[in-house]
This record gives C-alpha cells, structure tokens and sequence, in this order.
C-alpha cells in the first residue's frame, strides 16, 4: 500500500492560498514525484472537481472534462465544442462557496495543442472572472510546464503562485520502510531515491538483493523500463540522453571526459545537461568556497534511481533481456557497498543541513558543499563567513574503531590546511558520519563531532 508522507511545506502553501482569493496555481513536477497524491491530500474536506487529461486532444479532453463537471453537480452531460464551453457551463452551476478546479497532466493538452494556453487565459479573465475558483494547472512535462512560466506565455502575469514539487529526502522517505533497519533504509534510498512511486515499489518484508532482483532487474517489472520511458516522454533526442547519463555514471564528471564518452562535441553538451539539470536527473557540483561562475564544475547524477539504473542495469541490458539476473546481481553484490558509500556522502550531508535547521550544530552555517582540489577531497564542508566558522566532515560507510576514527580525522586536519578560506583567522570544527562508531563519547569530550546511524533513527 503506497503511503503519503511528508508535503508540509507543499500543503501549507496550497492551503495558504485556498484562504485566499480567486487562484491559478502551476503546479509541476517530474513524473511519479507524487503531484496527484499532493493534489488529491489537499482536495480532502473541500469542494472539488479533478480531471486527468490524455493525448487525444482538445475536444475530445473537453468533451470528458464537462462530462466530469456534470457528475459533480448531479446534471446531464452538456454538449461542449472547447474548453471554453465547459468551463461557461461550471461557471453558470458556481455558488458562493469556493471550488478547486484541478486538471492533471495539463502539459498533454499544451504539447497536442499549443493554443491551449492562450484558451485558458480567456477562461480565467472571462469565464472565471468573478467566480471563486482555485484552479491548478498540473503537469509533468517539466520543460513544457517551465515554458508556460515564462514572461512569453499568456499564462505569466495570471498565475498567482507555482511550485515544483521535489523528490522526498531521506529523512522522509525513510518512513515508507518501517520494517528496515536504519542500515537497510539507506541502501534502499540510495538505490531508489527520493520518488515516491519508486520508494513503493520496494517490499520492506524481503531483503534489499532480493528486491533489486524482483523489482528492478526483472523484465516486466515497472523499474525495469522506468527509466527509458521517462527520458522518451520528456526528451526528443532520448538516445543522446542515455550515452551522456552512462557516461556520468562511469565517473566520466568533466564536460571533456563526457564529450569523449558520449561522441556528442562538447560544444553542444550544455543544451543537454541542462535539460537534464531541469529535471533534476543530474547536476552541476563546484568546490563550496569558490563562486558560483568558477570553471572548476563537475556533473553528477543527482537521481539516485537514475544513478544505480546507469551502473548496474542499462549496462546490461541484453543479458537482463535473456533473464540471466545472476550475472548482474554478482555485479552488484560485489559493488553495491562502494555504491551506497558515495550516496551515503550526501544522506550525511542532508543530515548536517537538518541538524543545522534546528541548531543543533556548533554554529549556524549558511553554505554547505563538498570540496576538492587536486587529489585532495572533503566530502562535506559547512561555513560561516559572518561568523569565519567553518566545519569540515568526512562520511564513512564503514563500522569504525576509535584508533581508526582518529586517523581519519588527522588526514581531515590535514587536508583542511589546503582550503583557502579566511585561513588565519576562521574557527574549525571536525566532524565524522559513519555507519557505525565505537566510542562516541570517547571522541565527543576531544571536541570532535561524531554521529553514526543512530543517530539517523
């Protein structure tokens, strides 16, 4: 059974604005982040019609729009020709109380007609005008719903709030395996990520291989094409996608070693990359203590899903094709550790930032990033430039030892010595994350900071 979990903060809005008067919201998202759920946690309690659009086209979406409409106020079907028509025909059956209008999946009725901006634009300046409507423009055609967002749409100066839904942190996707241990639960969301749909699909009753093996690598199976079939629904030019998203996944970071992977000239790579940024399949990483505009970026694969999809899975298709999932899951047995050690780097991190949120930590940082210069790394580095405070962490996949947690924390003195920030006169702290750690108090009264998975729980 698939389980709401968090949205407060998306909740809050919609209901902030429900309070207040006539609404066109944006709401967008890429697919399976769980935007009907939200749409349909929000609806409880309230007067509402909601319509799911397909790709048929306009008369026949607005011919089952009205009939939708029609259910909902107990009527006979009215014969609609548009859009228009159908809303006139809500319009007239509107009282004082205020009705949520929501259709889903708005961007199939923009990409199989592009005047369908344009014809909801004279909807809410004429039809809606007065009435007291909350109308939510849902979709998942992230690039479409973006373009609607735009100062050239005729949607721009009408809509009164968007929001884009993200995926769940580990904090909150962690809920939907009440069974795992903090252990297993970050194996799952390393691998699956923060959508939801994907989170569900994972049976917290059987193991993480058996899992991997049911749900991901079996021909038939939904995760199995997921990935794919989202790059063909939202990209024109799908193949050049996957050769760039195998090459980040094969550690090719640099816009050079991706182009020479890829066959795709470099030149060309940012519209790509982009794209993929929007969608928040990948993105652009630089060392925290430099600008924004530095030229020392690398990209990675932001979608865990996606990640582990282009590691272990895409790779092997024509054997995972024949049904020999043993070949592949040896792979991933030998290699999943190193896997969910690099995913674990930014659950830690995450855990740093929420920690920070509720004061928690020795100051208040303001930035926090990874690191790295040369054959020098820091997976995690927080700071205060107001304050010149600054905090440098490393995240270990491993069950450590005090002796061992020392010596890390002595190579991590060291390589703070190399970053450049405020060098002289800045107050450090030291942290360390690891699965498991052995005398935390020990390491806690020289001032270290120290957390391990129970910490997570």
């Amino acid at each position: 059974m698939n389980r709401f979990i968090d949205r407060e903060r998306e909740l809050e809005f919609l209901e902030e604005k429900f309070g207040d008067k006539r609404q066109l919201i944006v709401l967008y998202g890429r697919r399976r982040v769980g935007k009907t759920e939200l749409i349909k946690q929000f609806c409880k309690n309230k007067d509402y019609i909601y319509f799911l659009a397909d790709k048929r086209g306009s008369l026949l979406n607005a011919e089952r729009f009205a009939n939708i409409a029609a259910e909902h106020f107990g009527d006979i079907p009215p014969r609609v020709r548009n859009f228009d028509d159908a809303f006139t025909y809500i319009a007239k059956r509107l009282n004082e109380r205020k009705i949520v209008i929501v259709i889903d999946e708005f961007s199939y009725l923009v990409e199989k007609d592009d005047s369908i901006p344009s014809v909801f634009q004279l909807i809410w300046d004429d039809v809606l005008k007065d009435k007291n409507t909350m109308l939510i423009l849902c979709g998942s055609l992230v690039s479409m719903m973006e373009n609607m967002l735009s100062y050239r749409s005729p949607l721009y100066g009408r809509r009164t709030g968007q929001w884009k839904l993200s995926p769940l942190r580990f904090n909150d996707a962690k809920q939907i395996f009440p069974r795992y241990s903090t252990e297993q639960k970050v194996e799952a969301y390393s691998i699956l990520g923060g959508i939801p749909f994907y989170l569900n699909t994972f049976d917290d009753k059987k193991d993480i291989y058996t899992n991997i093996e049911e749900k991901i690598l079996t021909k038939g199976e939904i995760l199995y094409e997921e990935v794919e079939f989202l790059l063909r629904e939202e990209l024109r030019d799908y193949s050049s996608y996957l050769s760039i998203l195998e090459a980040i996944a094969r550690g090719n970071s640099r816009l050079s070693e991706i182009a020479n992977f890829s066959k795709i000239q470099a030149k060309d790579l940012p519209k790509y990359l982009n794209v993929l940024m929007k969608l928040d399949i990948i993105e652009k990483v630089y060392p925290i203590t430099e600008k924004k505009t530095t030229k020392r970026t690398i990209y990675k694969i932001k979608d865990n899903f996606f990640d582990f999809y282009f590691r272990f899975v895409y790779p092997f298709k024509s054997e995972l094709e024949l049904g020999n999932t043993k070949k592949v899951m040896g792979i991933i047995k030998r290699d999943l550790n190193t896997f969910v050690g690099k995913k674990f780097e930014d659950i830690s991190r995450e855990f740093l930032y929420e920690m920070n949120m509720k004061g928690l930590m020795p100051f208040r940082f303001s930035n926090i990033g990874t690191w790295w210069e040369k054959d020098k790394e820091i997976d995690t580095v927080a700071f205060n430039k107001e304050e010149k405070k600054i905090l440098f962490c490393e995240a270990k996949w491993q069950d450590l030892g005090r002796s061992e947690a020392e010596k890390i924390f002595e190579k991590l003195t060291e390589k703070a010595e190399a970053v450049k920030w405020f060098n002289k006169i800045r107050k450090e702290y030291f942290c360390l994350i690891g699965k498991r750690l052995k005398d935390k108090k020990d390491l806690r009264e020289k001032d270290y900071l120290v957390f391990d998975l129970e910490d997570f729980s």
